[in-house]
């Protein structure tokens, strides 16, 4: 890259409004400071028997102590991975090698999980799993009975997302965990979106495994954990070395680890007010969007992540939408794939009862502690303007208001 990073963020970035923390956080300089030393000092092996090595060993084994006392869980429940994906992907594999040896082949989860549940699951359909994906109903939410009534005498586990990363809605985890532990199944949930947000426990939630990653906490890229539970046999998805407790191969990552406990423990410092506040930010600004004509709230307007908005709009493409709102500096994104190079829609929105045309033209924006009222308020008139900016240039929109096509959003 030619470019200088100092010159983009003193000329570019350093004037927008960034509403995407769903999809990444900034590192904070806390975390940043705490991994410094493990770059340029105490950078040995941590599987060295040198002194070197064993200075990094201890800081391995103190991030694992605290991110464990962080989740509620124990520190030799805490597997060190790559993020949230390797995460996921550990779990399913390991429940599906415990089912091989007892026999149950079959794994629930849901329409609305995240693709690195839904392909790991569809690896695992291919070698003869059988795979129910339970529906989400209009609201976002999973219900209990539901999971409960899905479970067979061959089911080894389920797996339900603690919070969606694309419509925000919390999930009633605890009560699902509490009924597979009543039937004898393994819990995973993917809580990526979760943890460092809201109070998250692995013992109250009644949880068996859990993944999450750095980077949605304002820690690091490229760092993440899964937490199983004593009793469970880790399945080594990396092989080549001990790293891990013979789990999960690789030299460790120790400063990413330190940032990520340390990150996890200042996100949890005064969760409850950062937690209201970032609720009355989101309440006005869904509050302020709803004015817009035929525009809707996609998932519980209660039971959601406080930072989480997504919205549709109807008659108009979420690419337009995130490129406009670019150009006025606000950094969001869309539950329309189309954005990666596809023409399909989410299948998030899809999941909760969207037709294609309306679940094409989302919008989701995630706030952090460090959004401020006064962005709110211009992100409210910037996307105010830009909707109807797209809707005058849009022919669906022009059969919609003279009566050619019916409006679905009213």
């Amino acid at each position: 890259m030619d470019r200088n990073p100092e010159d983009i963020i003193d000329k570019k970035l350093s004037h927008i409004i960034y509403a995407d923390n769903a999809a990444t956080t900034k590192t904070s300089e806390a975390v940043v400071n705490a991994m410094l030393p493990y770059m340029t000092g105490i950078y040995g092996n941590p599987s060295s028997l040198h002194t070197a090595g064993q200075y990094a060993k201890e800081a391995l084994e103190d991030a694992r102590r605290r991110m464990a006392k962080a989740l509620g869980g124990e520190p030799r429940g805490v597997y060190f991975t790559s993020g949230g994906s390797e995460a996921d992907n550990q779990a399913l594999m390991t429940c599906a090698a415990i089912g091989e040896k007892k026999g149950k082949k079959h794994i629930i989860s849901t329409a609305f999980e995240h693709h690195a549940v839904l392909h790991a699951l569809k690896k695992l359909e291919k070698q003869g799993f059988e795979i129910t994906l339970l529906p989400v109903h209009e609201n976002g939410i999973v219900v209990p009975d539901e999971v409960a009534a899905a479970i067979r005498e061959d089911t080894v586990c389920v797996s339900v997302m603690y919070a969606n990363n694309e419509i925000g809605t919390v999930q009633p985890i605890a009560e699902i965990g509490r009924i597979c532990r009543e039937k004898g199944v393994i819990f995973h949930t993917d809580a990526v979106q979760a943890v460092g947000h809201i109070d998250v426990n692995i013992e109250r939630d009644n949880i068996d495994m859990l993944s999450l990653s750095a980077h949605k906490f304002h820690g690091p890229k490229g760092v993440g954990a899964l937490y199983c539970k004593k009793g469970i046999p880790v399945y080594t998805l990396i092989e080549g070395g001990a790293q891990e407790r013979g789990k999960r191969a690789g030299t460790e990552n120790v400063a990413g680890i330190v940032g990520m406990a340390t990150a996890l423990e200042i996100s949890l410092e005064n969760l409850k007010e950062k937690g209201e506040r970032l609720t009355a930010m989101r309440n006005e600004l869904i509050d302020g969007l709803l004015k817009i004509p035929h525009s809707r709230l996609n998932g519980d307007r209660e039971k959601r992540l406080p930072g989480n908005i997504n919205m549709c709009f109807e008659g108009i493409e979420g690419e337009s939408l995130l490129l406009y709102l670019d150009d006025k500096g606000i950094c969001a994104s869309s539950g329309s794939a189309c954005t990666s190079g596809s023409l399909d829609p989410s299948h998030v929105l899809l999941a909760i009862g969207l037709i294609h045309d309306i679940a094409h033209g989302s919008l989701r924006i995630s706030l952090c502690e460090e959004n401020t009222e006064e962005e709110i308020k211009y992100m409210i008139k910037a996307v105010c303007e830009v909707v109807e900016h797209i809707r005058s240039m849009s022919p669906v929109w022009h059969d919609l208001q003279e009566g050619r096509r019916q409006y679905v959003i009213q």
